[in-house]
């Protein structure tokens, strides 16, 4: 289920927990945890993470993210994007900061620029 959890920070996240599944678009004010499936879109002012459970098939759009899951599609981060060790990308990235640890896999293609995604769409 989707729910609301607070970070030791004091902060509300939101978090879908494993188990579940979720086929549309999310759109989060605050961060995002994913620890289930989602099939569509991820938009959030935050940070998403897919924990190392988690699934993500579609576009996301965020702040910044940390991937320990998988994602099959496209990711826009505005600041940084934290591949970890047991995540795996394959499609677009396009990032201002990209961190791949050893043994993360990767395959697709990267854009990196100094300046937001937004802002280069709006060129």
């Amino acid at each position: 289920m989707a729910q609301q959890q607070q970070q030791q920070s004091g902060a509300l996240y939101n978090a879908l927990t494993a188990g579940s599944k979720i086929i549309g678009t999310v759109i989060a004010d605050s961060d995002f945890r994913v620890d289930g499936t989602v099939e569509g879109d991820v938009q959030s002012n935050g940070k998403v993470v897919i924990g190392e459970q988690g699934r993500i098939k579609g576009t996301i759009v965020c702040q910044n993210a940390e991937i320990m899951g998988s994602l099959e599609g496209k990711i826009e981060t505005h600041h940084t994007l934290a591949l970890r060790a047991s995540g795996n990308i394959k499609g677009e990235v396009v990032t201002q900061t990209l961190i791949v640890e050893p043994n993360a896999v990767f395959n697709g293609t990267c854009s990196m620029s100094k300046s937001a995604p937004a802002a280069q769409a709006k060129k």
